[in-house]
């Protein structure tokens, strides 16, 4: 998950989690340490919300309408105008909740893992989650740790599934939830039944983009973002707006760096788009290809496997770095691990050959910059 120059290596100093796949925790810090050594702080205008963009009239410029909390607890609106915009708030924003019969008349809390920090205030509590992916994976495992009971409820799974887990007396998984009711109760499509303290929504995001004006240029179809040229760039709004982050099940750091170096150089002017045509000819392309494949509109962005092919031609297009080969191959190898090997995948894994060729370029990289500094 490391940037490209600042790798993401274990520090072994009795607080961090050193282990090849670390908590979420471990990876707040590696951002903090990762904004504190560029000082992307210095960059940031905190406290301040976007709350328009869009083009003005009669001009390639952008207006950009910020709201800043005042000391009075009231709000200063400032506009700014700008040759470019990007978007980097990425999909990691807007939860999106399971449509379940009764829930407006459910009684008990729900939340959604966004708002996840720790397992504490789960402790003697009955909890449902709702999902079977990595988030629900990882959190009801930690949440079992102080929990009365944990049920998760996955759509992917037969109607008449009941089962606990391995390894945990207090966890079990269910078929998706049938119905919720005034007394508390959650019924399963197996016909279990279930009085619960709380809802704990695993079940992903939506593509919210509330301040972006494009007047339908860019829309969100079905969590489909476009018309996109590579996810990056609404070819007729382009260069002056672009988007990074919006492919998903990736490796997200990874993405961030190749897309943010395509559009440095686009707006640099040391390379050039295609014309329109040209891009809305491709994006209409890889529309007919995700329909070929039975691919519903909603996955449009989702790129597990096709992310490497994208990365290189990504490299390609800015004269840079091909993704090294272990990552590609790490990602590969352990890319259902959470689900296969919830409880162990941390601490055993048959990919130490890679590890050692990733270790490789660590050092190499660590004798560059230090290089570099002198």
């Amino acid at each position: 998950m490391g940037f490209k120059d600042y790798p993401f290596i274990p520090k072994n100093d009795g607080m961090r989690d050193p282990r090849r796949y670390p908590c979420h925790g471990e990876v707040l810090l590696y951002l903090q340490d990762f904004a504190k050594e560029f000082e992307i702080e210095e960059m940031v205008r905190f406290g301040t919300e976007v709350v328009y963009v869009g083009l003005v009239e009669d001009s390639n410029k952008w207006k950009v309408r910020f709201k800043e909390k005042r000391l009075d607890s009231d709000f200063d609106f400032s506009d700014e105008a700008y040759d470019a915009v990007i978007v980097c708030n990425g999909h990691f924003t807007e939860p999106r909740i399971a449509d379940i019969p009764g829930i407006s008349s459910w009684p008990e809390e729900q939340m959604h893992c966004h708002n996840y920090r720790v397992p504490e205030p789960f402790k003697d509590r009955v909890v449902i989650l709702i999902g079977c992916a990595t988030s629900a994976t990882d959190l009801s495992r930690e949440i079992a740790g102080v929990a009365k009971e944990v049920h998760v409820a996955s759509r992917s799974v037969a109607d008449e599934t009941y089962e606990d887990q391995p390894g945990y007396d207090n966890i079990w998984l269910h078929s998706m939830i049938e119905s919720v009711h005034e007394d508390g109760s959650a019924v399963f499509r197996s016909g279990r039944v279930v009085r619960a303290d709380i809802i704990l929504h695993c079940t992903g995001y939506k593509y919210h983009f509330p301040f972006l004006e494009t007047k339908g240029i860019v829309t969100v179809d079905d969590n489909r973002v476009g018309p996109l040229h590579k996810h990056v760039f609404p070819p007729v709004l382009a260069p002056g707006l672009s988007f990074v982050g919006i492919p998903s099940k990736v490796i997200t750091f990874q993405m961030f760096g190749y897309q943010s170096k395509w559009i440095a150089g686009v707006l640099s002017g040391r390379i050039e788009l295609p014309s329109v045509e040209e891009m809305m000819d491709d994006i209409e392309a890889f529309y007919l290809s995700l329909e070929a494949s039975n691919t519903p509109k909603r996955h449009t962005h989702d790129m597990p496997y096709s992310q490497f092919e994208y990365y290189n031609w990504l490299a390609s297009e800015c004269g840079s770095q091909e993704l090294e080969e272990w990552i590609k191959q790490l990602f590969l190898e352990n890319f259902r691990n959470p689900l296969l090997r919830p409880d162990t995948y941390r601490d055993e894994w048959e990919d130490d050959h890679l590890i050692l060729e990733a270790m490789q370029d660590f050092t190499k990289y660590t004798s560059n910059n230090l290089i570099d500094k002198v």
